[in-house]
């Protein structure tokens, strides 16, 4: 048997006899976009696993009868909203804008410059985002279609118009928000904000889940069925989240390490903060809060990732650790019942990080005139989303049926929604019934 040929040692050999003449070769503007596209299109990639997390998440927190449920609006909100977000968010959102209000071209993208496909590959994943945040908030209470199309308009319309103000234009113009001064690197407000309101709204028009709270309103635990689940889910987020701060530079360049080191403190403060919180209220520390924690100290770090310094990007995470266990209170003190604490991970912690990012932004700390303009967008953000999502799911209310069955609901909507089940040697039963 022939002896096995060096390939690493070859291989190495080569790279240090053919890279310099290569590199003096290369045209350095078309290296600089080779680079930068390798760097979107991989960042791209790590924010669409975040979706493998949250389905992880979000169906861990859910009953095992809503299981498939809510790992099928997972998977297929992203499909549909993908082709919506081309045809006409991306368009909305980035197009040419001289009134900084709309784009207004660049819709249905196609025969454009190489790098806009990298673009709206990375934008894509962020308006998949902002729409599976709607997701766990809505959970084991809710038909499929309304979902889907609720979050076809979610991506195509209500966090486009938003991400046009704060974000816009990649062509011409700029949006009224972005051009005040207001700052969100990565989308505390731009996509989770928005996405919490959007919870929120949708929370308010389904109700709550039958036996969530009792007579006189005091709140029972219903809890999830795979906190292993729930727990993996908030590790893939996590990582996932290297790619959403890191890959919104869209470029690939040094001042990333400081991005993806304050996401990390963010997050792992979050946790902490909210280990400490429960601790404050003699509470038991709950895997299941400790996880939105970390979630609630990533969210809140998105906005000012880029333009703070480590310190402080380790107290925002504290802060929102902290403040997600008071908002989860709340939220069960107004009745309101929000399977997985989006609106208090993502609504809430998302106004707050973004708060933070003017008040920490580096070197000119706690300037007033930027605080004005972070409260003008993070209350812009409310006043549009909303509103625009309390009426769309309020028209899907009243038209496919917002709210499932009492006896779809009780047996569970993988059945009754998909005809399947996640643990059929448990609940075989019920794929033998009628629901009438």
């Amino acid at each position: 048997m022939l002896p096995r040929p060096p390939f690493p040692a070859l291989a190495a050999l080569a790279l240090l006899t053919v890279t310099p003449q290569a590199l003096a070769a290369t045209d350095p503007a078309a290296l600089k976009l080779a680079l930068d596209t390798v760097w979107l299109v991989t960042t791209g990639a790590l924010v669409f696993f975040m979706q493998a997390g949250f389905a992880l998440l979000e169906s861990g927190q859910s009953r095992a009868k809503n299981a498939i449920n809510v790992i099928m609006k997972n998977y297929t909100d992203c499909c549909f909203g993908a082709f919506a977000f081309w045809a006409l968010g991306y368009g909305l959102m980035f197009g040419k804008s001289p009134d900084g209000w709309l784009g207004r071209d660049h819709f249905l993208l196609g025969n454009a410059e190489q790098l806009d496909y990298s673009l709206l590959f990375f934008q894509t994943m962020f308006a998949a985002t902002a729409a599976t945040i709607v997701s766990g908030a809505l959970a084991e209470r809710t038909h499929y279609w309304a979902y889907i199309t609720g979050s076809i308009v979610i991506t195509g319309v209500i966090y486009p118009v938003f991400g046009a103000w704060a974000w816009g234009s990649l062509y011409e113009g700029t949006g009224w928000l972005k051009q005040i001064g207001f700052i969100d690197f990565a989308g505390s407000t731009v996509v989770h904000s928005v996405g919490g309101w959007c919870a929120l709204a949708g929370i308010l028009v389904v109700g709550p889940r039958l036996g969530r709270f009792g007579p006189n309103g005091e709140p029972r635990t219903i809890p999830g069925h795979n906190l292993g689940s729930v727990a993996l889910g908030g590790f893939i987020l996590w990582l996932g989240w290297f790619g959403f701060n890191g890959g919104s530079t869209a470029v690939a360049e040094a001042g990333i390490g400081r991005i993806v080191l304050n996401t990390h403190f963010g997050a792992a403060a979050g946790a902490i903060g909210t280990i400490a919180m429960q601790r404050l209220l003699q509470a038991p520390v709950l895997l299941t809060a400790t996880v939105n924690g970390s979630i609630a100290g990533l969210v809140s770090v998105t906005a000012g990732c880029a333009t703070m310094e480590p310190l402080h990007a380790m107290f925002t995470g504290l802060i929102a650790g902290m403040l997600m266990v008071a908002s989860e209170r709340a939220m069960l003190h107004l009745r309101l019942d929000d399977v997985v604490g989006a609106v208090p991970v993502h609504g809430v912690c998302g106004a707050w990080g973004t708060l933070a990012a003017g008040l920490f932004y580096a070197p000119h700390l706690f300037d007033p005139t930027r605080v004005t303009v972070q409260v003008i967008g993070i209350c812009t953000a409310f006043i549009w989303a909303f509103p625009s999502a309390w009426l769309m799911f309020k028209a899907l209310d009243l038209t496919i049926g917002l709210r499932a069955r009492g006896i779809a609901e009780q047996r569970g909507l993988d059945y009754a929604e998909h005809h399947e089940q996640g643990y059929p040697e448990f609940q075989g039963i019920a794929l033998h019934e009628e629901i009438r």
